[in-house]
This record gives C-alpha cells, sequence and structure tokens, in this order.
C-alpha cells in the first residue's frame, strides 16, 4: 500500500471525534508540539470586542446617529470576520491541542454563518492541493473554465457584497453537486446531520425572536454585521487568490507581512492566516510559525519574486484590476494546464504540498 493511498485511506474511515464521524488531521509528533505549546489564548480577544460591539449596536454610543451605528456595525462585523479566521483553524484543527475542542468550536461557527463544519473541513482539505486548478472547490467560479468571463464579472460583485450568502453556496456545492467527491456514506451522515443542527439552532433563534417580536433588533444587532463580515471575508479571499496563475503555492497566493501596527494586530487576530503561501504549502504548521517559515523561504530563493507585500492595501491594490478585467485564477488568467498531481484524490491536509502533491512542472518552489 502506498503512502499516498493510507492517507487517503485513513481519511475515509475517520474516526468519531467529538460526535458524529469525521476525518481527523493526522499530525506528526513535531507538528503536534508546536500546536499544543503556541499561546492561542490573547488572540481571542475579539471576543470580548465582539461583545461590546453587540451592546454598543443595541445601546449607541456616544449617540444613536446613523454613522454611529453603522460605525459599530462595521467594527462589529469586522470581530465577526476574525471567527471566521478561528473557523478555519478549527478545520484545519491546529487552534490547540484539543482536537474535540476544535471540532465542537467549528461546529458551533459553523452554525451560526450557516456552513457545516465538515463541509468547510471537505472543500479546505482539497482546495490545499489544487489551489487554482478546475478541481480547487473552494474557489469556485474563478477557478473552472467553465465558467464565462461574463458571469465570473458580475459573480465577483455579488460575492463582494452577499459574500455571507454565496460562502453559504460556494462551500455547499461540494456535498450537493453531482461530482460530489465527499462519497464516504458515514461522512455524508455527518453532514447532513451538521445542516439538521444549523437548521434547528436558527429555528430556536428565530421561534425565540418572533415570539419576542424583536425582527427590528435581530436585523440590526446581527445581520447587519453578519453581511459586514461575509464582504471582509471576500476581500480576504479575492485579496490573497484573484488574478494568481501559478500553482506553486509560494508563488499562486499573495502574503501580507508587515511591520505596522495595524497590520500586525490584524493578523495576530486573524491567527495569521494573512501570511498565506506558506499556509497553503504547509497546511497543519502551527499558524505562529508561517512567518518564520516565510522568512526561510526569502533566505533560501533570493531571486525569487514572491508575491509579498508589507501591507494587505498593497496586497488589495494588486488584486482590484482583476476584479473588473478578468476576475480568475489558473486557466482562466492564463495558465498553461497543470501537470498530473501525485495524488489526485487527496483526502486530508498534508505536510507539503509542493513536495507530496504538485507535479514537477507545478512546483517552482522545492526547498
Amino acid at each position: 500500500m502506498t503512502w499516498s493511498h493510507s492517507r487517503r485511506l485513513a481519511a475515509t474511515e475517520g474516526q468519531s471525534v467529538g460526535g458524529g464521524f469525521v476525518s481527523v488531521t493526522e499530525f506528526t509528533s513535531e507538528e503536534l508540539e508546536a500546536i499544543e505549546h503556541k499561546w492561542t489564548l490573547p488572540r481571542f480577544l475579539f471576543f470580548p470586542a465582539g461583545l461590546v460591539g453587540l451592546w454598543m449596536i443595541a445601546h449607541p454610543w456616544p449617540n444613536d446617529h446613523w454613522a454611529v451605528v453603522l460605525g459599530w456595525m462595521a467594527s462589529t462585523g469586522y470581530i465577526f470576520f476574525c471567527w471566521t479566521s478561528c473557523f478555519h483553524e478549527t478545520v484545519h484543527q491546529t487552534l490547540c491541542g484539543s482536537r474535540w475542542l476544535s471540532i465542537w468550536l467549528g461546529r458551533l461557527l459553523g452554525c451560526l454563518i450557516f456552513i457545516p463544519y465538515s463541509v468547510y473541513r471537505e472543500s479546505h482539505i482539497r482546495h490545499h492541493p489544487y489551489l487554482n486548478k478546475p478541481t480547487d472547490w473552494e474557489l469556485w467560479p474563478y477557478s473552472d473554465p467553465k465558467a464565462s468571463v461574463w458571469f465570473r464579472r458580475v459573480f465577483v460583485w455579488f460575492d463582494l457584497v452577499f459574500g455571507s450568502i454565496t460562502a453559504t453556496y460556494t462551500y455547499g456545492r461540494i456535498f450537493f453537486h453531482r461530482d460530489t467527491p465527499i462519497v464516504n456514506p458515514k461522512l455524508r451522515r455527518t453532514i447532513w446531520l451538521e445542516y439538521l443542527g444549523i437548521v434547528a439552532f436558527w429555528s430556536v433563534i428565530l421561534g425565540t425572536v418572533q415570539y419576542c417580536g424583536s425582527w427590528s433588533e435581530l436585523w440590526k444587532v446581527w445581520l447587519v454585521p453578519h453581511l459586514f463580515a461575509g464582504t471582509y471575508q471576500t476581500v480576504r479571499k479575492l485579496t490573497e487568490h484573484l488574478g494568481m496563475s501559478s500553482y506553486d503555492p509560494l508563488l499562486g497566493t499573495r502574503t501580507v507581512m508587515g511591520q505596522g501596527f495595524i497590520t500586525q494586530l490584524c493578523t495576530y487576530l486573524n491567527f495569521d492566516i494573512f501570511v498565506h503561501g506558506p499556509h497553503h504549502r504547509h497546511p497543519r504548521v502551527s499558524h505562529d510559525q508561517l512567518g518564520q517559515k516565510m522568512d526561510e523561504y526569502i533566505s533560501e530563493h533570493p531571486d525569487s519574486q514572491f508575491p509579498l507585500y508589507p501591507t494587505y492595501l498593497g496586497a488589495a491594490a494588486a488584486m482590484l484590476p482583476w476584479m473588473f478585467r478578468n476576475p480568475g485564477v489558473g486557466l482562466n488568467v492564463g495558465a498553461p494546464a497543470p501537470g498530473n498531481e501525485k495524488d489526485q484524490d487527496v483526502g486530508n491536509f498534508v505536510a507539503d504540498v509542493s513536495r507530496d502533491i504538485l507535479a514537477e512542472s507545478d512546483a517552482h518552489v522545492l526547498n
């Protein structure tokens, strides 16, 4: 049995962890030690900040002028966006040493944003090895050569304004599509249960709102900040990916590493996801080590033109023309057809995407 086949088999068999049948990330002892010894708790500063934001929306300060309320909604929406970055960490199971905590916190966050934990995990598992390729479910329709440029031009603006809606659809495609790679009946049953859990969760919330007659409060305190969060999430996704043609994770994503206070604070609160190239190549590496990884690649490859930016604004500015000209990645922005991967049915996160998955013609930075 080959190593890649045994890895797929382990992911297919999965484990009953935290309730239900789920795939689990298999870490090396070194990877697990780094995850267990990092100090994550201070990054959850956004939790009390979010509670303050919700209170300020309900009881505006210093006054109830529409601009003040809108400001509190926008800032609280950013706190909600930080929770999506936390959701991302639970899917990788790199949040902390407790797999159980990652799974159940991920399920709770999934309920809040209408995306089942296992759906996000299965889509994201494939996003890493198949970056910018037609098999990258997470970047649909930008990665899909069957999606016309006009469809993508329209979709990208809907995605920007209503990201909280498009994300639910985009991630759900991998489960409901006729060509879904999620074929294990136990895993599909778990996903159905997670969808039912979301329905039950929101049935209780909306039933309570109806009983109390608090629809306007729900719209103001929760739904509008949620729309802001969806827009922030879409901006992050597009900034990191739109217009990128390379299949190499270090060259096919924009990475932000800044020295400014705002950039560093936002990076910290979002679990270093802005250091995106190294994260894409090493999806099992503890997030606090990604900056060091990038520094090592820069030192080892001084002549490589990494898409590295000192501010997120600079990375967003590099992305912006693609929203108008050609919202796409990979083949849709002129990349050659990808080579045959070493593993064409990845079912779990690997240690090194360039080494373990990519064809030699696609992996331009190997060491």
